[in-house]
């Protein structure tokens, strides 16, 4: 049988920015079913692998989500303030590591053990990043700090807590529309549904 690998012939790699990440251009022939050779042309775009987490208070039902502006959806149409989960890349630390960090910086609270769900590829015609996904959770008492995220780096964070049953209606009414914190959800209320509890 043959391997994914054999099946691909990379012609030319030729970067295109270099800026804030890597956009690169790949000519390559890729063999086809068929078993005809096909030339193609990609972009890709390379900003690292990442984590995201969903915070949850498994006694409350609540979930911490986090808004803040987006410049790429607000030039798609949005009104730019997305409700997301938090995240970030994983810059060479370990995706639990990470996420620790991460969640504290943007939400306040810190977490104890992390349980990670899945992993996934967010946009794989185009971006090579791999989402590792989180669930946590969380009490009042866990909150250290107002959250808001790193002014250095740009973050202007509002910190919300909603019920599960509402953030889910909320994506119903396409008021979160991010994919990530979509994908958690649903995950959260499927396990929910099943009687396998929160984690």
């Amino acid at each position: 049988m043959t391997t994914t690998a054999e099946r691909v012939r990379i012609i030319e790699t030729r970067v295109l920015s270099d800026d804030w990440y890597v956009l690169k251009k790949t000519t390559f022939d890729f063999l086809r079913r068929d078993g005809v050779w096909q030339r193609q042309s990609r972009e890709t775009y390379d900003r690292g692998n990442g984590a995201t987490i969903l915070l949850f208070n498994p006694q409350q039902k609540t979930v911490v989500l986090t808004r803040q502006f987006r410049l790429p959806v607000f030039v798609n149409g949005h009104d730019g303030m997305l409700i997301e989960a938090a995240a970030g890349l994983l810059d060479n630390a370990s995706p639990e590591a990470r996420i620790r960090a991460e969640v504290e910086e943007e939400t306040g609270y810190r977490v104890g053990e992390v349980h990670k769900v899945f992993e996934a590829y967010m946009s794989p015609g185009s971006v090579t990043e791999k989402l590792h996904f989180f669930i946590a959770e969380y009490t009042a008492d866990t909150r250290i700090h107002h959250g808001g995220g790193v002014e250095a780096e740009g973050e202007d964070l509002e910190v919300i807590e909603m019920t599960l049953a509402d953030a889910l209606a909320a994506i119903t009414r396409g008021e979160i529309v991010d994919g990530k914190t979509i994908m958690l959800l649903q995950h959260l209320a499927l396990r929910g549904l099943h009687g396998e509890g929160a984690l």
